[in-house]
């Protein structure tokens, strides 16, 4: 098994390189395949085994790196949850994966204190602190360091078997478990290599949420090259810059409100930065206009991925940005891809419909939600719930969420169209459009906005430079300001929270 023999191959052939740096410690491939080997049998000392599933409330860390080897040794399930889960949300995710141990920090004790009775599949010796002692917990780091050295021997998992479950509910609402197999982490691993040009010397900047399944498109390519992977305990425009100028990154990845902080950041340039070799945005659509200043500052390094965590991708290469600056790229080898109607009938280039794909990395369903995956995957094609177009040669173009969509006047107006008109506004940072409930025209636009620091654009004025460029039915009825956008834990703006908070206010 391709997973299960990595890290010893590369402890064996590049022991004493630079697998992992976490805060200024480096880490070699030898000391990491040791570490990882005691992780297992710590965990195995906790009665867990093959398909046992591994819960994590974590920051940035090696133990979530260690986890992620060791699933891939012994046949844990790792289940990533965010750290900003409380409640019900909490409880739902956990009851619902049937998590066996869950490993957390000291800041959410009191959090996880308050749900602990409630998650029946984890005993009460099942809960483990990386950082620190508390009441009714076990020290991590002493179950890893008595456990003692030791292979694992065990049968590995096989190829079909869960890797990790990753859960795309946010922080409430109902559990929506995306599985993710050994074959399709494979796939990641060999798949995204190509797709970023990623070579064993490669070193590789993470800074945003491990949490995030993004982080995989990164990190298999490191498990599967065994180059460098530089790991910060979570975003900072200047230490981002820090750290490609300190270890000569080539390789990173970026969601757009990290973009949108880098390009306002000195030293984010052709001199500081003039290691990397590719920068990719995910996450979100990224505007044109943020595209185009970050190529003007770093030329030839930009990549843009659309992508499903259920198991999609399209990939706007580096060499093909030039021509095609508005497209999220085209799908890449051994994945297909359609546009179709409300009836799943395909359209004719250029016709908006539902994006629907497939692919290497397509899960296999939800977790214990069979309703759910038929609603989602159709005679083996992922329906994506997003809306876009090819053109001519093929290339997507993303259109905006189907639920995001606004039918003002019986027309169909998509918040991106008008999102992409506001950023080009001087002193516009950033910009979500939404739609609220009209009396006259059914829906209607409102543009909350993010100004650069200083500026002082009254909203009113704004709306009305906004109107002047847009058509009729685009016409927002309202500027709202905020000095910061309600952000995931991967680091997307949260549309659905700035609604919601705008309802509120005007109800």
């Amino acid at each position: 098994m391709p997973l299960n023999t990595l890290l010893r191959r590369h402890a064996l052939y590049r022991p004493d390189h630079t697998a992992l740096i976490f805060d200024d410690t480096a880490i070699t491939w030898s000391e990491l395949d040791a570490r990882v080997d005691r992780v297992v049998a710590a965990l195995a000392s906790r009665g867990l085994g093959r398909g046992d599933r591994v819960a994590t409330m974590l920051d940035n860390g090696v133990e979530i790196i260690e986890l992620y080897q060791a699933v891939a040794r012994a046949g844990f399930v790792a289940v990533p949850l965010s750290p900003l889960l409380r409640g019900d949300g909490l409880v739902n995710l956990l009851v619902d994966s049937g998590a066996r141990v869950l490993i957390t920090m000291h800041r959410l004790v009191g959090a996880v204190d308050q749900v602990r009775d409630r998650v029946p599949s984890v005993p009460d010796d099942g809960y483990l602190l990386v950082d620190g002692e508390a009441s009714g917990y076990r020290d991590y780091h002493q179950l890893v360091a008595t456990a003692g050295p030791g292979r694992w021997e065990s049968v590995p998992p096989g190829r079909d078997d869960p890797f990790d479950i990753v859960y795309s509910s946010g922080t409430t609402g109902l559990p929506k478990g995306i599985v993710h197999t050994h074959e399709i982490r494979e796939a990641y691993a060999t798949g995204f290599t190509a797709s970023y040009r990623i070579h064993p010397e490669s070193i590789i900047l993470h800074s945003g949420s491990l949490v995030f399944n993004g982080a995989f498109l990164t990190l298999m390519p490191w498990f599967y090259l065994g180059c460098t992977f530089v790991l910060m305990p979570s975003f900072d425009p200047a230490g981002v810059v820090d750290a490609v100028d300190r270890y000569g990154v080539t390789h990173m990845l970026v969601v757009p409100s990290q973009v949108i902080a880098l390009l306002a950041t000195e030293g984010f340039d052709g001199g500081r930065c003039a290691t990397l070799e590719m920068l990719c945005s995910l996450g979100a659509p990224l505007h044109l206009e943020h595209k185009q200043e970050l190529d003007r500052r770093l030329p030839g390094r930009f990549y843009e991925l659309y992508g499903l965590t259920e198991g999609f991708v399209t990939i706007l290469d580096r060499d093909d940005f030039p021509r095609k600056p508005g497209s999220v790229g085209v799908p890449p080898p051994l994945y297909e891809m359609r546009i179709v109607d409300d009836e799943g009938v395909d359209l004719p280039t250029g016709e908006v419909g539902e994006i629907v794909g497939r692919g290497p990395i397509t899960t296999p369903g939800y977790w214990n939600r069979p309703g759910l995956t038929a609603e989602a995957i159709k005679d083996g094609w992922l329906y994506s719930g997003d809306l876009g177009y090819v053109d001519d040669d093929g290339f997507l173009y993303l259109v905006d969420r189907k639920k995001d969509l606004i039918i003002s006047g019986g027309v169909n107006v998509y918040p991106r169209d008008i999102e992409e008109v506001i950023v080009q506004h001087p002193d516009v940072v950033d910009v979500a459009v939404f739609g609220v409930d009209d009396v006259r025209w059914g829906e209607t636009p409102i543009a909350a906005v993010r100004l650069r620091q200083g500026t002082t654009t009254d909203p009113a004025e704004l709306r009305e430079w906004i109107n002047n460029r847009v058509s009729r039915f685009q016409k927002v009825r309202e500027v709202e300001v905020r000095i910061e956008f309600p952000l995931s834990v991967a680091g997307k703006t949260l549309r659905r929270v700035l609604k919601s908070d705008y309802l509120e206010a005007h109800s």
